[in-house]
Parts: C-alpha cells; sequence; structure tokens
C-alpha cells in the first residue's frame, strides 16, 4: 500500500522544535546546495537557531513538520514582512516560502503539496495575499501547478 499524507502526522512547529528545526535546516543546505558532511555550517547553525527563537514567538515565521512515526520526512517555512504599500500590495504585508523539504524516499506522494496548502493557509489566515519564493529548476513545475507565477519586476542586487 502507498504511503500517502494522510499516513503521516503534520505539525506546527513551536519554540520546542527550534533545535529540531535548526537540524533539518542543515539537511536542506546540504542537500539543495550539495555541500559535504565536512563543510562548516555552525555559523548558518548559530544564525538559524537566532532566527527562529525571534521569529516563531514572534508569528514572523511559521514551520511545519512531517513525520512518519518518529521518523522525519519533511519540513516547509514561511516568514512574513513588510513592506511600503503599493497598488498591487494595498497592506505591504508578504510572506516568503521557504525550506520546503521532503526527503527522497517520501516525494512524489502529496507531501510537499500538502505541506505548502498549510503555509498558504497560514498566509491567508494573516491576510497575507503577496507571497513569493526561490525554485530550484526542478521545483518550478511544481510551484507552477500550485499557481506561482515568474516575478519579472524584480532584480537582485549581487555584492
Amino acid at each position: 500500500m502507498a504511503l500517502s499524507p494522510d499516513d503521516l502526522s503534520f505539525s506546527r512547529a513551536t519554540s520546542d522544535d527550534i533545535e529540531r528545526l535548526v537540524g533539518v535546516r542543515e539537511e536542506v543546505m546540504r542537500v539543495v546546495w550539495g555541500l559535504p558532511a565536512d563543510v562548516d555550517l555552525s555559523v548558518e547553525a548559530r544564525q538559524t537557531r537566532e532566527y527562529y527563537e525571534q521569529a516563531i514567538p514572534s508569528g514572523r515565521h511559521a514551520s511545519f513538520l512531517v513525520h512518519d512515526g518518529p521518523a522525519f520526512v519533511g519540513c516547509a517555512g514561511i516568514s512574513y514582512y513588510r513592506v511600503m504599500p503599493t497598488p498591487d500590495n494595498p497592506t505591504g504585508r508578504k510572506a516568503y516560502v521557504m525550506n520546503m523539504y521532503v526527503r527522497k524516499e517520501y516525494r512524489r506522494r502529496g507531501i510537499a503539496s500538502r505541506l505548502l496548502e498549510l503555509l498558504l493557509q497560514d498566509a491567508d489566515d494573516k491576510g497575507v495575499e503577496f507571497v513569493a519564493l526561490e525554485a530550484s529548476e526542478e521545483g518550478r513545475p511544481f510551484y507552477a501547478a500550485h499557481g506561482f507565477v515568474p516575478m519579472p519586476d524584480e532584480m537582485l542586487l549581487k555584492g
């Protein structure tokens, strides 16, 4: 029998989950950037911990964790921020999806879709309509299927 999202446990991360989230973030960075185990990510871990310690209690970040019994399956996060209002975003409220990750052996079962639904519902509950993300080439079709479109009007200053 194929495993589906209904067979898994999805939970909103709390401050009690910060160490788990820091470890997951390291796993995501190693997988996404192809970093070997000997690359030191202690600075990133310290900064990630500090970020979560401030952002989770304040509501500026929400993360969801997925487990198959005790086994970690995946996670996703959304960060909230505000900019000056514009005609296309009159509240100035924005959200950024990040740390979207499902372990390889669990992919293509609807888990990422369920995680994205949880993030978008959280944004909707907060009245945030402007949601952005960065997607890998592999991830672009997934996000496009969920209504995301490329943003032609933004530019990035590379230092």
